[in-house]
């Protein structure tokens, strides 16, 4: 007589056809502990890790720091290495006073443990000092332009391109007439006639007034260029959904355009600025060496450039023409390069490597 087998032996002794029983909840496969979940960044964030894999924005950033910081400490370094950028020292020792009357002796022409880079001709100061404090200068003035270019291109461009209608027609109108003027030949016309009206003012107290005056000057007539951009950009965010929200939660215009437009348009904004500090260092320097910017004893770099050249002493003396053309090359290219790697690195189309 057959005896009835055990209720387990019958379990296992049923096809297992992998899957598990209806009573149990199914187990999801772990996730590989080298799987993380997708790290979000920001647009700068992400722009950042652009320029750190590229060594030509890396070696720029680098220089473009090393120079504001060289400008920045002029006073220390200047007191470090001994000397003042205004103190003349005509004596006999330094200058000649036969053969070329103002040149500087072998000794001084070129850097030297008492003169880093020597001293200038005709008056004997030092060009060290003189380059770090014009430096200083130069930068202020292309750094304080900028930000009012800036600032106008960035306002009236949105409110061009969000508003619309007659706001967009006369702003729009206002661009082309600052853009059909030749730019270098109004600055150079408008700068005496504003530098006289700024004395007896505050900003025309002494070497304020020539700074004061190419930062009004090249700062309002370089806001045309940006306003156009922006304007282009907002004409095509006015319409998104996060402005439609904004607006249907009942922000006002002035809330939507600078927390809603304004941010979303920075990206251009900063690359534009980019390129406008070398351009406004480029417009100081020859605005000085044209006699209608900054003035003997405030140094610049293109005063002196300036200086080298209204004496003739370029000829004698290249160094002295050398020091502050190198400088300003240096800085130009530096502050392009830059700017073309934030470009690159905000630029949406770009490729990610």
């Amino acid at each position: 007589m057959n005896r009835a087998q055990p209720l387990t032996q019958l379990k296992s002794a049923e096809p297992n056809t992998g899957s598990p029983p209806p009573d149990e909840p199914e187990k999801m496969p772990a996730r590989p502990a080298s799987a993380a979940p997708a790290e979000a960044r920001s647009l700068l964030a992400t722009a950042w890790l652009r320029i750190r894999r590229s060594k030509v924005a890396l070696l720029s950033l680098f220089v473009v720091v090393a120079i504001m910081l060289f400008a920045i400490l002029a006073p220390w370094l200047s007191a470090l290495s001994g000397n003042d950028p205004y103190t003349s020292n005509t004596s006999p020792d330094v200058l000649d006073d036969f053969q070329t009357p103002g040149l500087p002796l072998p000794g001084f022409m070129y850097p030297s443990a008492q003169h880093w880079l020597g001293v200038e001709p005709g008056l004997g100061r030092d060009l060290f000092a003189r380059l770090a404090h014009g430096g200083q200068i130069s930068l202020t003035i292309a750094l304080l332009s900028t930000l009012v270019s800036v600032v106008l291109g960035t306002v009236l461009g949105a409110a061009a391109g969000y508003f619309g209608g007659k706001t967009d027609a006369i702003i729009s109108r206002i661009m082309d007439l600052f853009l059909a003027f030749p730019h270098l030949l109004l600055v150079l016309s408008l700068t005496p006639i504003l530098q006289s009206r700024l004395r007896g003012t505050p900003l025309g107290e002494g070497s304020f007034l020539p700074m004061a005056s190419l930062v009004i000057i090249l700062g309002f007539f370089g806001w045309a260029y940006l306003a156009r951009i922006v304007r282009g950009q907002v004409l095509s965010l006015r319409e998104r959904e996060f402005v439609e929200a904004a607006r249907s939660f009942g922000a006002s215009h002035l809330s939507v355009l600078f927390r809603q437009i304004i941010p979303n348009v920075m990206g251009v904004v900063l690359v534009y600025a980019t390129m406008l500090i070398p351009t406004n260092i480029s417009a100081e320097a020859a605005l000085s060496f044209l006699g209608v910017g900054v003035k003997d004893p405030t140094p610049s770099w293109g005063q002196m450039l300036n200086a080298a050249q209204s004496g003739n002493w370029y000829l004698s003396d290249p160094w002295f023409l050398a020091v502050p053309g190198i400088m300003l090359v240096v800085t130009v290219l530096a502050f392009n390069l830059l700017g073309d790697a934030v470009r690159d690195a905000l630029d949406p189309k770009a490729s990610r490597h």
